[in-house]
Order: C-alpha cells, then sequence, then structure tokens
C-alpha cells in the first residue's frame, strides 16, 4: 500500500498517549485508550497478512538519515523472528488496557498514557535495524515500567521499583559499552545487518558476548540475576504483570537472537555448553522455588523463571528443533503466563489477597473462572493439545540433541513444572467449598471475558495448528542458523 506500516504500528502507542494527556474524563481515557490499543493491533493484523514467509530477508523496511555524521539512521523492519513478536506487544496492549479497567482507580490518565508509551517502546525495539535506535528503545522502556510499579502497585512498590530499575539499568550500562565498542570495531556503523556481516576477532566477540550476556540475563531473567522478578511482579498492577511477563522478558531473549548469534557466532558457539548449563540451572531451580510458594503470584512469576529458561536452552542448543522451539515458546510463553497474571489479577480484585491457602472450591462458585485457569494451567505444564506442549518438544528435542545433561534437567522442570501448576489448582479451584464464607465472589464479566478468549484461542490455535506460526519463523531460523555455523565454525 505505500504506507510506513512499522512506524504507523510504533508511533500509534506514542500518538494516542500524547492525545490521552488532553483528556479528563476518565470513562473517555480508558475508551480512548481501548481504541488506541485495538488500531495498533489492527495494524499488526495487516503487517501479518502482507508477511512473506518465504524469505528470510527484512520485510516493511523504513530508513531515513537521523544524525548522518555518526551514521545513526532511523531504520525498521522485520523478520520472522520479530514479526510474532510484534503482534504479540499489541495484543497484550489492549488487554492490559481492559484489565486496567476498574483495578487502576487513581490517576487512571496517567496510567493509560505510561501503558501506550511503554507499548510504542517495546514494539520499536523488536522492530529496530538500528542499533542506537535500539538501544534508545531498550533504556527508555525503564522509565513507564518504573512508573507503572512505582505508582500503582503494592505496599512494596517502591522497593520493587527501584530494585527493578536498578538491575536492568546495570545490565544495560554493560550493553551501551558493547555498543560503542561494536561501533568501533565494526566499521563504525550503527547498522543492525552491516553489523552482522563482520568478522570480529574472537576475543572481541568474546568480550561482547559477556557484555551483552548479563544486559540480557537480566531481562530474561537468568539465574542468578532474578531476585528482581518476583519482587516487580508481586508489587506491578496486573497490566505491569502482564506486560512484564508477556512482553519485557522475551526482550531478553531477543538480544540473543538480534546479536549475539549473528553478529558474535564464534563466541555463541564456543559458550553455548555454559548457556546451556545456566538455562538447565534456571528451568530446575526457578521449578523448585515455584513449588515452594504459596503466594499466587510469586508461584507465576517463579514459573516465569523456570520456562524462561527452556526459551534460552533452544536458543543455545544452536539446532533447528531447539531453536524454532525457543523462539515460538517465547510468544507461548506471553500468551500463557500473560493469562496467568490476568487470572491472578481478577480474583485478587475480588478478595485482595493471593494467598493460595486462603482459596478452595472456587470451581462451584466462579465455574467460568476455573474452567479457563484450567486450561492456562495445563498450557503451561505444556499438555498436549496446548501451544505450550509444542514448544516444549521441540526445545526438549534440540536440548537433548545438543547436550544429554541439559535435556534431562529439562525433563526435570517439565515434571516440577506439572507438581506446582496441579498442586496450585487443586488448593485453588477444588477442595472444600470454604472460599464463599469469607469472600463474595462473581463469576468473569463480558469485559473480562474479552480479555481472556483471545489468549485462550492461541492456546488452542497453536496446540491444535501450529504450522501458521512455525512458518512465519521457518526460513529465518534456517538461515540463522546457517549464518551462525558457517562463520562460526573457525573456534
Amino acid at each position: 500500500m505505500g504506507l510506513p506500516l512499522l512506524s504507523l504500528i510504533v508511533f500509534t502507542p506514542a500518538a494516542g498517549a500524547v492525545f490521552l494527556m488532553f483528556l479528563r474524563s476518565e470513562d473517555v481515557v480508558r475508551w480512548t485508550a481501548l481504541g488506541v490499543a485495538v488500531l495498533d493491533l489492527t495494524l499488526c493484523i495487516a503487517m501479518l497478512a502482507g508477511f512473506d514467509t518465504t524469505t528470510h530477508e527484512m520485510q516493511f523496511t523504513e530508513r531515513h538519515p537521523w544524525v548522518p555524521s555518526l551514521g545513526i539512521t532511523y531504520a525498521l523492519g522485520i523478520d520472522g523472528i520479530s514479526a510474532l513478536f510484534v503482534f504479540l506487544t499489541a495484543l497484550l496492549g489492549w488487554i492490559c488496557v481492559l484489565a486496567s479497567w476498574v483495578a487502576i482507580e487513581s490517576k487512571v490518565k496517567e496510567f493509560m498514557v505510561s501503558l501506550l508509551v511503554m507499548q510504542a517502546l517495546m514494539l520499536g525495539v523488536f522492530s529496530a535495524l538500528d542499533l542506537f535506535l535500539f538501544y534508545v528503545c531498550w533504556e527508555a522502556m525503564l522509565i513507564p515500567m518504573y512508573l507503572i510499579i512505582g505508582v500503582w502497585g503494592g505496599d512494596g512498590r517502591v522497593y520493587a521499583a527501584f530494585k527493578f530499575f536498578l538491575y536492568t539499568l546495570a545490565g544495560s550500562l554493560l550493553f551501551l559499552i558493547g555498543v560503542i565498542v561494536l561501533y568501533f570495531h565494526g566499521g563504525r556503523t550503527f547498522d543492525i545487518l552491516a553489523l552482522t556481516g563482520q568478522d570480529l576477532p574472537f576475543w572481541i566477540q568474546s568480550w561482547l558476548f559477556f557484555a551483552f550476556l548479563i544486559a540480557f540475563a537480566v531481562k530474561v531473567p537468568m539465574v542468578p540475576v532474578h531476585t528482581w522478578l518476583p519482587d516487580a511482579h508481586v508489587q506491578a498492577p496486573t497490566a505491569g504483570s502482564i506486560i512484564l511477563a508477556g512482553v519485557l522478558l522475551k526482550m531478553g531473549a531477543y538480544g540473543f537472537l538480534r546479536f549475539s548469534l549473528p553478529i558474535l557466532p564464534e563466541a555463541s558457539i564456543y559458550y553455548s555448553t555454559l548457556m546451556l548449563a545456566l538455562s538447565a540451572l534456571a528451568i530446575v531451580y526457578g521449578g523448585l522455588l515455584a513449588l515452594a510458594q504459596d503466594d499466587l503470584k510469586k508461584l507465576v512469576a517463579y514459573s516465569s523463571i523456570s520456562h524462561m529458561g527452556f526459551v534460552t536452552l533452544g536458543i543455545f542448543a544452536l539446532n533447528l528443533r531447539g531453536l524454532q522451539g525457543g523462539i515460538l515458546q517465547m510468544f507461548n510463553h506471553g500468551v500463557t503466563t500473560g493469562a496467568l497474571f490476568l487470572f491472578v489479577g481478577l480474583i485478587y480484585e475480588r478478595t485482595h489477597t493471593r494467598s493460595i491457602a486462603d482459596y478452595g472450591g472456587l470451581m462451584k462458585v466462579a465455574p467460568i473462572y476455573t474452567a479457563f485457569l484450567a486450561l492456562f494451567t495445563l498450557s503451561s505444564m505444556a499438555l498436549p493439545g496446548t501451544n505450550s506442549f509444542i514448544g516444549e518438544l521441540l526445545v526438549l528435542s534440540g536440548g537433548f540433541a545438543a547436550n544429554l545433561a541439559a535435556g534431562a534437567a529439562a525433563v526435570v522442570g517439565a515434571l516440577l513444572s506439572a507438581a506446582y501448576l496441579l498442586g496450585m489448582y487443586r488448593r485453588v479451584a477444588l477442595g472444600p467449598a470454604s472460599i464463599g464464607a469469607r469472600f463474595k465472589i462473581r463469576d468473569v464479566n463480558a469485559r473480562e471475558m474479552a480479555a481472556i478468549l483471545p489468549l485462550a484461542v492461541f492456546v488452542l490455535w497453536v496446540g491444535l495448528y501450529p504450522k501458521p506460526f512455525l512458518n512465519i519463523i521457518d526460513v529465518s531460523v534456517k538461515h540463522l542458523l546457517a549464518h551462525v555455523h558457517t562463520t562460526g565454525s573457525g573456534q
């Protein structure tokens, strides 16, 4: 159509945020924010409809000089690796608006502005083809996320917000140093595609690999730099937890896919065993921590550490099945864990407690709620027929092919996942109907169903017919693997 589609996708939430600033009525603010988020999702659907799955080349590209003297350009584009995450960001964006409809009672305008700015910056991260532009979006999104946790969070929100900010800022500073080093050793350019073609010495690759590793590991998060995550999730409002688990964590794994593997192929191969070991540690350790929780939100938060361990295991298996599974599991985790945080938020709005011990027999007073909770619980434990099964199966297959011990650890993590998720569901939904005596529970309403149903559709769609999603990523994954093994085999 000749339209700058990616710019429209990135800047629609930002323009909506500016427009919201001039509105006074909180109801108008809510409806306008929802309209902007739905419009952005519609643009993303149009983007996927026109996406060519037969090529690994960047599509919908835009390039405009920004700071020519430093080689900085405003460059956007997507391939099969980034397309799903652009769509996922827009999908969860409007669900976050719905989840905040009654949960956010004060400073509604400011909250919706922060949410839309956050969405615009995350879309910029997944669309940027210029390293400087990527870093600007990567770093700037800390501000709205910090505000969402620190202003609208729980009683310990200030501590959690500072901890989140300091952890991620420390990683970002190392990333910035790496960017500067890469600029001077990569031909004085910030063009990500041009940097991919550079043949950097192994010692430079190694130094950059660990500088990037710390920055990306904090975002994933990987053990031992994971301790900010439970605090941030517990204190964040429901929408903050959804966007944090659904999109923000994916940006660390996306950094490995966009920078570590293609730009530092020798180092990625050489240190792949270390990355597999760290991934296996996250899978098992995160599962054990989740198993010990009595707080619903903490349980889901620690489960994210374990499930993201599957993602990094698939990525650094450095084979087709592992990498396909890792990328697909990033999308699946965004859908499933975003849904679980939504459900924790819905029940918290009714009871104002997250303690699993306070629940029991919820199925008898909220059957629709517990039926959908069962679906997302089974998805999170990768039951066949759900989305996570396909991704986890591919990751396990690739993991065993790469390293037998790492694959075995992933199986242990899968068993732990079944234990803590089924245990949680049994205690919350089944058992004696004691919850009705203390809380007035109502089942989900139409607004809440509007947020739940799209996520349920993707759980079943990917689980029963994953081919369209695998087709999107297939060619780009094969090209990335060929590049890594061809250029990185010298070490």
